[in-house]
């Protein structure tokens, strides 16, 4: 049976009111959670970017809920720093946490002033950061001298079963190559053709763990308030990479997005006001091979949207044979951003 967890957006929603949220969430029935790490929203209209690291801590101590978090080491953050806050949650919260560690994106990583790399060095400055965080995971005192510079560093706080490292993607390229070193695949919701050559690619290769999908979609009592809420809050998330991965702040990604259609962000988000239609979707991802669904509804009120889901979307998933027969994903066919670029 898939699992369905809430993803809670930082960009979006104050710290405090997002925890609520999740809390919301779980009650409602929802099987787990995940967030973004931003420093700067994709839009001054989201107007939001609370401290994941921070957040994560409260939100594992006041649910039950498995969280994961999409983030980049490597320039805003250092590997050893990522490594260190990551044991110290999984060991207060065992079996509860992982991270998708990806390549990162210049909205959040150019406030060191170091210079913006091309993408492939940042993949292999991820895989080295990797490499780092999994070794200081054991206890060993690292040494590392390449695209990031660690000295003396070790974690002695090392947690019984360190979190899994999983790896975001939104090309085939890239899940092909995660798979020598992650320990699971999540993507954003694109073409299912897509979509299915992915977890191919990950999977033929050797790939282990979960294959995870965070899902953007806009529901509302009406189909015109539903377009007008994905139009508002994700209107700059609708160009394909590396748009999403090089622009450098909100007020970039506004002046990109100040023309962009309803057609196109249907092109990205599950738009409908029918429960019905979103349930069909979600069991059509499910059938694909994706093990978790989180489902991120790009409004900001989102009480609406936990409830009904809970109530109408959740249960239908959870029956046996639910899955539609017919597939119907070419309508949110886009690659979204999903955090940290891979």
């Amino acid at each position: 049976m898939v699992t369905v967890g809430f993803h809670a957006s930082h960009e979006q929603i104050s710290p405090a009111r997002l925890l609520r949220d999740v809390q919301h969430a779980e009650r409602a029935g929802f099987d787990a959670a995940m967030c973004s790490d931003h420093i700067e929203p994709w839009s001054a209209r989201q107007g939001h970017s609370g401290f994941a690291w921070s957040w994560l801590g409260a939100a594992l101590a006041t649910t039950n809920l498995r969280f994961g978090v999409v983030t980049a080491p490597g320039q805003r953050y250092h590997p050893a720093i990522i490594a260190h806050a990551s044991a110290t949650l999984a060991g207060m919260f065992p079996g509860r946490f992982w991270m998708a560690t990806g390549s990162g994106e210049n909205m959040n990583e150019h406030i060191t002033g170091d210079p913006w790399p091309p993408k492939d060095i940042r993949q292999r400055r991820l895989e080295e950061s990797v490499e780092v965080i999994r070794r200081l995971h054991r206890g060993e005192e690292v040494t590392h001298r390449g695209l990031v510079t660690v000295e003396q560093a070790r974690i002695w706080d090392v947690p019984d079963n360190p979190p899994p490292l999983i790896a975001p993607a939104v090309s085939v390229d890239t899940a092909r190559r995660a798979a020598a070193w992650a320990d699971g695949l999540v993507t954003v919701n694109q073409p299912a053709d897509k979509l299915k050559d992915m977890v191919a690619a990950y999977r033929d290769n050797g790939g282990q763990g979960k294959a995870v999908l965070q899902v953007h979609l806009s529901w509302a009592g009406n189909e015109e308030e539903a377009v007008a809420v994905a139009l508002d809050q994700w209107r700059t998330n609708t160009y394909d990479p590396p748009i999403p991965w090089d622009l450098p702040t909100a007020g970039h990604f506004d002046l990109v997005g100040e023309h962009v259609t309803a057609e196109q962000v249907r092109k990205t988000v599950n738009v409908s006001a029918d429960l019905d239609q979103h349930t069909e979707w979600l069991a059509e991802y499910a059938d694909l091979g994706f093990d978790e669904l989180y489902l991120h509804f790009v409004g900001q009120e989102q009480a609406p949207f936990i409830d009904a889901f809970a109530a109408e979307v959740l249960p239908q998933l959870r029956m046996p044979g639910s899955t539609p027969a017919v597939p119907q994903l070419s309508a949110a066919g886009a690659e979204p951003a999903s955090g940290a670029s891979a």
